[in-house]
Formats: C-alpha cells, structure tokens, sequence
C-alpha cells in the first residue's frame, strides 16, 4: 500500500461529511480538519503504513478508531468541559511526545524521567484528552488543581496483577485496558506495597500505554527475559512508550543500562 492509497481508506472509512483531508506528501501527513469543530489534528502515515506491513487491516483499524474517539471527546469537551476533577488522570509518554497540541497550546505536564514524562488527561468514558494550558484558562483551573487531582485519581485505579515465572523470576503484569495501566507507574503506594514483596531486584517497565511490567528478578537470565519482553510489548503497542526498564529502589527509578555500567566500574574498582 502507498501513501495515497492509504488517505483513500481512510477517506472511505471516516467520509467527508465531517471531515476535510489535507495531504502533505513531502512530509507523509495527513492533516484532518473536524469541520463542526474547527479543530484538527495531524497523522503521520508513514507510522501507519509501518504497522500496516506487519499487521495489515489492523493498523488502519486502529487508527479509524482512534480518530472517531478524539473527534467525540472534542465534542464533548466542547459541550461538557470538566464537570468533575475526578475524572483528570496522569498519563505516561515517551520524552520524545509532541509538548504541544495540534493548536500549537502547550501540554501540562511535569518531569518523570530521563525516557518518560507526565502528562494530564480528561477522561470522557471511552477515550480521554490531553489538558493543555488554554483548557486551564478558559476554566480558571490552576495547574496545581489538575495535578493534584490526578494523584489523587491514579491510587483509586484497580492494581490487580497477573503472575508469570520465567527461569526462575517472577514477573507481574497490569493489563486492565483503561488507557492508564502505564500510570500507574505513579502509584507510589502500590509500588511500596509490590517491593515488599519481590525477593530480588524490582523493575518497573511501561513499554506502552496499556501495561505495566513489574519484575522480581532473581538471576541474570530474567534481564534478558525482561529486555526481550519490553521489546516486545513496545512494538505491538498502540501507544509505545520506552523499551527501556527501570530498577526500582528506595522510590528511585533508574535505567538499567546505567546500573548495568555502574555494576561494571564498581567490579573494576573493586580490582
């Protein structure tokens, strides 16, 4: 399939009754304008045509979805607003995420690590919007408020673990499909509560949005096993996130690389 071709499907998929199509073949992008909005927002295709070789019909699935939902959560944003702070979630992205919207309003978002960083969402029941600065504005929100609330949101999401061992580690995963199972990652209780449990090292991974990879690993084979993993789950992901994991300790997340590298010079001073 080409890039044209791939405009075409996804013209005959969403119409043109509520959308305009503007496609920028120097750039491989797709501009889609929501007519009742005056809003849009751009998609790059050569991203999709990728995953179209590897996962044919599923890609274009997907992203048909993922249009019709941020065209409703707009309407409805539009219309609604924050009716209740209880519904402001954090959301982890790779460092590499646009830091401003399709508009050209910059995100809220706060530091999280040297591979991912915090953003804030609106939840609107099936899909959710990312909060940028002229939201907080136009509802005299402050930005404290927002964060605030989604701390508070995170540690009320369910933590239920599935349990896998692999040669010996022992390997826990949340997987509950409610757009923020990488969130929490931000649930400093439910970490406390899983460290006192894990027998050797804690690893912490978010490889995309919808899982989070906890590891007791007892022996070197499951840092293999956890960086196969990771790779995996980050290139079947919807929204990757970081193939990198993170050693968790003392509430300090740490890239295993850079550990592997201190574990190297400290056997070298040793000598």
């Amino acid at each position: 399939m080409k890039l044209k071709q791939l405009v075409e499907q996804l013209k005959l998929r969403l119409g043109t009754d509520h959308f305009e199509y503007i496609f920028d073949k120097e750039k491989d992008k797709l501009r889609l304008e929501f007519k009742s909005l005056n809003k849009g927002m751009d998609i790059s295709l050569a991203d999709i045509l990728a995953k179209y070789h590897s996962i044919k019909e599923k890609a274009i699935d997907e992203v048909v979805y993922t249009i019709g939902q941020t065209f409703e959560a707009m309407k409805k944003e539009q219309t609604e607003g924050f009716q209740d702070l209880s519904h402001v979630f954090p959301v982890i992205r790779s460092t590499s995420f646009p830091l401003t919207s399709n508009e050209g309003q910059p995100f809220l978002t706060s530091e999280h690590t040297a591979e991912t960083r915090i953003y804030y969402a609106l939840d609107l029941g099936t899909t959710y919007r990312l909060i940028d600065e002229s939201m907080l504005q136009k509802l005299s929100i402050s930005e404290n408020q927002i964060k605030e609330a989604a701390r508070f949101s995170v540690r009320k999401l369910p933590t239920n673990t599935k349990k896998d061992e692999v040669a010996g580690n022992m390997f826990y995963f949340i997987n509950e499909n409610d757009g923020y199972d990488a969130s929490r990652i931000l649930n400093e209780s439910f970490l406390k509560e899983m460290e006192s449990k894990i027998e050797g090292d804690m690893t912490l991974s978010v490889p995309h949005q919808d899982v989070l990879i906890i590891g007791d690993i007892r022996n070197e084979v499951g840092y293999d096993v956890l960086a196969q993993m990771t790779m995996h789950f980050f290139s079947v992901g919807a929204v990757p996130i970081t193939s990198l994991s993170f050693v968790y300790e003392k509430g300090e997340l740490e890239p295993i690389f850079i550990m592997a590298k201190n574990k190297v010079k400290k056997e070298q001073d040793e000598k």
